[in-house]
Formats: C-alpha cells, structure tokens, sequence
C-alpha cells in the first residue's frame, strides 16, 4: 500500500477527531498485525464482495509492515504539526 494511502487514510481520521483512538489501536495491535493479515486473507472470500474497495486497501495493508508504521507515522506527524 503507497505513502499516499496511508496519508489519505491518517487525514480521513484526523478530519473525524479519530487520530488519538486510531494511535491507540494501532499501537496496542502492532502486535497482533500478522496474525490479522492472515485472518484478513483466509476471510477474504467471503468478505470481499461485501466490502467496498477502502475496506479491501485496508485490509491489504494489514500484510505490509510498512504501511502500518507509515500510517502511525503520518498520525504522529499530524498530531505534532497540530
């Protein structure tokens, strides 16, 4: 997933008063994000004809390391910035 995802997604966030509780899932799950990745990817025959094309970006960047320390990254930005 691009750095422009990721700052598209912390800016959606930031605009809806999300930023602090999205930083806190974030950090608490760090952890457990392969394990969500693969969950995301087993279930994804059932939910992808439900799920609209954000949601499916998403949950592809669930599998990448670097998509989820960039979107921590940008949030953190956004919150110093701010």
């Amino acid at each position: 997933m691009s750095d422009e995802r990721s700052r598209a997604l912390a800016t959606q966030l930031r605009h809806r008063g999300l930023e602090a509780p999205a930083m806190l899932l974030l950090y608490a799950h760090r952890p457990l994000r392969p394990l969500l990745a693969n969950v995301a990817i087993f279930l994804s025959p059932l939910t992808r004809p439900l799920m609209s094309r954000a949601l499916r970006g998403m949950a592809d960047g669930l599998a990448s390391e670097e998509w989820y320390d960039g979107l921590i990254r940008e949030l953190e930005d956004g919150q110093a910035r701010g």
